[in-house]
């Protein structure tokens, strides 16, 4: 009981600051003691029994909710996690997990991981861990059996689609290392491309080792970065990256926070790798921190275009402080600036409104900045691209047969049915495919409903309430009618999205997560825009040169 009061204690010291501190001593004494007294009054007198370390752990992370999302309490259970997420490493078998109703599947082994070539594949329904029943089970719990020392054993029974009886797998749980550049390649126009996952340690190593090679492949005219849907990590790393491609000595990011050592200036320090090579970055709203960093600063500093969706808006600092009992704090500690002065946060957490909630800065709100030729940016809201492209609508066919799995199930039975891919390197699922796909979907259910059908609803029930309804019936029902018929040639309308889906998950079953980023780009039309501005001068130049 002291113990977890003492870490409290602790907590709550790294939060307030040694100057705060001094100057609230008094008023933080007051509020620990209250505290502690209510913690052992509930301990001692509440009429159920109660978990001290549970009672604990609510009210610390009930006290971090109050300020932003990012800090966050890390208790030595959740230790390993959080390295995975800075390092990229862990120790386990290597794929990625889901859970469907009361079982926990393979979704996707790792290329090279001890569950691929164990055999595992994805589609494969885990029945036994160790002898251990795994119906029921959720996917945190099953994660952190698979999970364990390298070289340690693992014994699986597993039951697979089209497959008569059950079989056990044993192997050796290993090291894995989570690529942070799954994927880089020549597109076309002497174009390459690199996919960064995430900015774990040395990930800024991984991408030059692949710039580098691209350059030793062929004659490289222009780079497109990659950095959709990657929520960021290491600071240190993404200045590195940007240091790639711009001169020593120049200033990436800055950060500001209420303690001076946290207030830092970080510039590039190394000698570039190529200073004339033409880029476009990719970013889009889950693209977030230092992701916005690099495209933040290749955009203030001209160095490069932006292309896609506005950013997800997070220009918040995290530091790591040990607890004892081998538990962290992860706090926000300063706020971020790119080269030409702005901050990209989104939410402003200090001033939140009377129920609690945060709003987003208003465009009206926002600060004009200028990029080192002049050219006017905005703060408080994301990276806004210089060329933006439209969100693309999804309807709601392809959300239902997402939601039942039918893209996972069918890729598992086209595995099933054929040992090799054709076209190998190029896979595009066919309008040959299409037909098998549909006779696969005949006996299936993936109820949905359009906004057609909603307002078809919504007009019934209002002129029923209104008592117009008799009056318009026989209309409505023709009307229905000729809708519901015309709706059974939604897969025909949505045929393009479901081979483009089916392409990636299809193509992901033989090469993994290569496979599914290699045929995504096929259909991707940010890369395309990309090719076109970095294959014309002309158009790339008039981004970077013209000012308001």
């Amino acid at each position: 009981m002291i113990k977890k009061i003492k870490t409290f204690v602790i907590v709550i010291i790294l939060l307030v600051g040694s100057v705060s501190f001094t100057d609230n001593y008094f008023e933080i004494a007051k509020n620990l003691d209250i505290f502690t007294t209510v913690y052992r009054e509930l301990n001692n007198f509440y009429v159920d029994e109660t978990d001290p370390g549970k009672l604990m752990k609510t009210a610390i992370d009930k006290m971090l909710k109050s300020l932003d999302p990012y800090t966050n309490y890390i208790p030595e259970s959740e230790i390993e996690d959080f390295k995975f997420m800075t390092t990229g490493q862990y120790g386990g078998i290597g794929a990625v997990i889901t859970k469907r109703d009361d079982f926990v599947y393979i979704n996707e082994p790792y290329k090279g991981s001890p569950a691929q070539k164990a055999g595992l594949m994805a589609g494969d329904k885990i029945l036994r861990i160790d002898g251990v029943d795994a119906k029921g089970k959720t996917t945190e719990e099953v994660s952190k059996v698979l999970k364990g020392q390298p070289n340690t054993d693992v014994k699986l029974l597993i039951e697979r689609p089209y497959v008569t009886e059950s079989f056990e797998v044993s192997f050796k749980r290993k090291k894995i290392s989570v690529k942070s550049v799954p994927y880089y390649s020549y597109l076309s126009d002497n174009i390459g491309y690199i996919k960064l996952r995430s900015f774990t340690r040395d990930c800024s190593k991984d991408v030059r080792n692949a710039l580098v090679d691209l350059k030793e492949k062929g004659d490289l005219k222009g780079l497109i970065l990659d950095l959709r849907n990657n929520p960021g990590g290491l600071l240190n790393e993404s200045v590195d990256i940007v240091n790639l491609f711009v001169e020593k000595g120049e200033e990436v990011v800055s950060t500001r926070g209420k303690i001076e050592s946290w207030s830092k200036i970080y510039k590039a320090s190394k000698a570039p790798l190529d200073l004339e090579i033409p880029i476009a970055v990719l970013i889009n709203q889950s693209s977030a921190s230092a992701s916005e960093i690099v495209a933040g600063s290749i955009q203030d500093l001209d160095r490069g275009i932006v292309i896609g969706k506005r950013s997800y808006g997070k220009g918040l600092v995290q530091q790591t402080k040990k607890l004892s009992y081998n538990s962290q704090l992860k706090l926000t500690v300063a706020k971020y600036y790119i080269p030409s002065g702005r901050c990209i946060q989104a939410l402003d957490y200090s001033n939140r409104n009377k129920d609690g909630s945060v709003g987003k800065i208003p465009d009206s709100l926002m600060t004009a900045f200028k990029t080192k030729n002049g050219r006017t940016v905005f703060d408080g809201g994301g990276i806004q691209p210089d060329i933006e492209t439209k969100e693309e609508e999804v309807s709601n066919l392809i959300i239902s047969l997402v939601r039942e799995r039918l893209f996972f199930d069918y890729a598992t039975l086209y595995r099933y049915q054929n040992s090799n891919l054709r076209n190998d390197s190029n896979f595009r699922f066919s309008d040959d495919d299409f037909v098998f796909f549909e006779e696969f979907l005949s006996d299936k259910s993936y109820d949905y409903k359009t906004e057609t059908e909603k307002a078809f609803e919504a007009l019934k029930k209002k002129s029923e309430k209104e008592s117009y309804f008799n009056l318009i019936e026989q209309e409505y029902t023709l009307l229905y009618n000729e809708f519901e018929l015309n709706k059974k040639n939604d897969l025909v309308r949505n045929k393009d999205v479901i081979q483009e889906i089916l392409s990636q998950e299809i193509s992901g079953r033989y090469f993994y997560q290569e496979g599914e980023i290699r045929a995504a780009l096929t259909f991707d039309n940010d890369v395309k825009k990309a090719i076109d501005y970095l294959s014309d001068s002309d158009l790339y130049d008039e981004i970077l040169t013209s000012i308001d």
